[in-house]
């Protein structure tokens, strides 16, 4: 069943030769997170020395994630801050011209666009804005920028009959109006009514000018013309745009006029409008719906002279993201997962595909999903987040040799002197049709093949999404109290292809329970897992999972159900996604369908089940509501099963947003299996 056991040998050979070392060295703890920092945006500079970068760390007395703006040399020297305090910096654009850099901060007490000379440092504060402005976008000559923002639109309301209120009287309130479908979204509540338009104001300081409108959203990425004269967007403009979250299309704003013209309409999503330097090509991605649960976007470029439009690695077989232009316009750069990591790619416009030796990662802290950035200096090398599975993201240069340059290394002062846990590989062979399911093992420092140690199957969400041999601060945690973790991408994982993701489309939970057991088997196999002290925990979609699991087997000592969907009938009706949901998640609208729903639903299971379960969810949560976590708490209940429900508090859907919810979400995890333990770890076995 399991491959690459040599690997295994040899490694731990190493972590052998290594133990009185590692031993002594110090874990990392929960009072760690508050200290990670990592790299995002980079932007490098005219002339091709130096990138500026956005650097993001944690604020222990505001318990959020901070940013500020720093300068390296892309020979690793000079590392400098550029906008750093109180407040924080981001979104960095330099200027076409190379001397000034736009960015937004909220340093004067709400969130402005700022332009800052980069030879004297003198800064103008450009804008004086009500809400903060994003897709921040410089025209061609420098002197104007264009950029998104919420505009607010009139409050709705049938009922104008209402007394008037008596003065010092202390009434409820106006009662909400709601009519819109859209009409809440995770984390942010109830949607306030108005919609994002695009703007335009002069670089040297003035009044915004609006120059998008009707009632729909402008946002996304924004391309201006070579010629100045439009700028393009991707929106969903049509009449029925509540109804159809996943259509969108490719539109031209003439920045004088204002008129909007079409220029790809279809029935398939258009996304990500790029022009090429020389003006000549539009590039974007696009998906052919087919209303799978998942479905891969691969790339377009239409020739603006003739309109002619060609498609680009659609045999990939793999989403595409972050499409770039080369800087004389003859191919684009763009990210694809693949097999749990994240690749660059590269495609001539004569179609030929090369995949670069270039692994990003490192941009999320909390699970070890796929992740990173990268920028083109515009000589062939490439600036990117590395991918280490023991650090957060750095910077590093990649010339056209493949030869590596790191540029920064943010965490060695918390890191260096620590002992990490070691990750590696491990693949199994589905006992459902043999198929290869890949998954990563975290081994405690110290760790010795010939003890036992209790485990922990960590599961991640999507269910369409991917893990990989990528930094997590919740698994290092785990590790460093002496648990392994395992963690797989079983079927309806990404970076395997359509078909693959697809396994599960319309069935879920089903064959990937079984795919994640075999993971389970495979490493109990290798000789050093206590089977008595198995553990199992996941969030949103691995919730769901775990939940199943525990409806499907006993083997696990105690579980945590993590911001879960227990029941498809009460989600597809209460989640802020019902719309996508309803459209690409079940066979049709949820009444007619109750007995498909109910076979995938944990909730149908619940009278098997006998594990100890935690369930964990962010009090805001509404993409799968609390009222899916209370349901099984008080299913659980009736059971007389030994249960607890943590309410985490400020948090919707993504817990690890702030730095406190993230240390509470795998500290309540460890503290439930810690319970449940029933012997030291790591005691002699074989």
């Amino acid at each position: 069943m399991v491959k690459g056991n040599s690997l295994f040998v040899a490694l731990s050979f190493l972590l052998a030769v290594s133990t009185s070392a590692s031993v002594s060295a110090e874990q990392f703890d929960y009072a760690d997170v508050f200290q990670l920092e990592y790299a995002a945006s980079a932007q490098v500079s005219k002339d091709k020395k130096s990138v500026i970068y956005v650097r993001r760390s944690m604020d222990i007395m505001s318990d959020s994630m901070r940013s500020s703006i720093w300068q390296v040399d892309l020979n690793g020297k000079n590392h400098r801050p550029l906008l750093s305090g109180k407040s924080s910096y981001h979104s960095p654009r330099i200027s076409p011209d190379g001397t000034r850099l736009a960015y937004v901060s909220a340093f004067d007490g709400s969130s402005q666009l700022y332009v800052r000379w980069l030879d004297t440092g003198q800064t103008a504060r450009v804008t004086n804005l009500q809400y903060s402005p994003s897709s921040i976008a410089w025209s061609p000559d420098g002197k104007t920028i264009a950029f998104s923002m919420f505009t607010p639109a009139p409050s709705k309301s049938l009922f104008t009959e209402m007394p008037a209120q008596p003065k010092g009287a202390n009434w409820a309130g106006t009662a909400t109006y709601i009519d819109d479908a859209y009409y809440r979204s995770d984390s942010g509540g109830y949607n306030p009514s108005g919609f994002s338009h695009i703007y335009l104001v002069p670089a040297l300081g003035g009044t915004p000018r609006k120059i998008s409108s009707g009632n729909f959203h402008h946002g996304g990425s924004i391309s201006w013309s070579r010629d100045q004269k439009s700028i393009y967007i991707s929106a969903n403009r049509n009449d029925n745009w509540q109804l159809t979250p996943f259509q969108a299309d490719l539109y031209a704003i003439d920045v004088i006029s204002k008129e909007i013209s079409v220029v790809i309409e279809s029935e398939d999503p258009e996304f990500s409008p790029i022009i090429s330097p020389d003006g000549k090509y539009l590039a974007f991605v696009t998906i052919e719906d087919n209303k799978k649960a998942s479905q891969n976007a691969f790339l377009k470029v239409m020739k603006l002279s003739d309109k002619t439009v060609k498609s680009y690695v659609k045999k990939l077989d793999r989403n595409i993201e972050d499409i770039q232009w080369r800087d004389d316009s003859q191919g684009l750069y763009f990210t694809f997962d693949d097999h749990g990591q994240k690749q660059l790619g590269f495609v001539g416009l004569n179609g030929e595909l090369t995949k670069m030796k270039v692994l990003l990662g490192g941009q999320s802290l909390g699970r070890p999903y796929t992740s990173g950035e990268y920028t083109q200096v515009g000589d062939g090398r490439i600036v990117y987040t590395v991918a280490n599975p023991n650090r957060p993201a750095d910077l590093a240069v990649i010339n056209t040799k493949a030869e590596s340059t790191m540029l920064t290394r943010l965490n060695e002062d918390l890191m260096a002197h620590k002992s990490m846990a070691k990750v590696r590989d491990l693949t199994v062979i589905s006992s459902v049709d043999k198929r290869a399911i890949e998954a990563w093992v975290a081994l405690p420092a110290g760790f010795d093949p010939e003890k036992k140690y209790p485990l922990i199957l960590e599961i991640h969400g999507g269910p369409h999404a991917a893990y990989g041999p990528n930094f997590s601060a919740e698994v290092q945690l785990m590790a460093a109290k002496g648990y392994v973790v395992i963690w797989a991408n079983p079927r309806g994982s990404t970076s395997y292809g359509a078909e693959f993701a697809n396994l599960i489309d319309k069935k879920y939970p089903s064959e990937d329970y079984n795919d994640l057991m075999d993971v389970v088997d495979g490493i109990i196999e290798e000789g050093y897992i206590d089977e008595n002290q198995l553990f199992v925990t996941g969030g949103s979609g691995g919730g769901t999972l775990t939940a199943w699991i525990i409806g499907k087997t006993d083997r696990f000592k105690a579980a945590v159900v993590a911001k879960p969907v227990i029941n498809w009938m009460s989600l597809a009706l209460t989640s802020d996604a019902y719309i996508y949901f309803a459209q690409y998640w079940v066979p049709g609208m949820p009444w007619e369908f109750p007995e498909h729903l109910w076979k995938h639903s944990p909730l149908s299971l619940v009278g098997n089940v006998k594990t100890p379960t935690m369930l964990l969810t962010g009090e805001n949560d509404y993409r799968t509501p609390m009222s899916e976590t209370e349901q099984y708490y008080q299913a659980l209940k009736l059971m007389d099963v030994d249960t607890a429900l943590v309410k985490i508090k400020k948090s919707g859907h993504g817990i690890a947003n702030k730095p406190s919810n993230l240390i509470q979400k795998v500290g309540n995890i460890i503290a439930w299996f810690e319970k449940y333990q029933q012997q030291p770890k790591a005691v002699p076995g074989r």
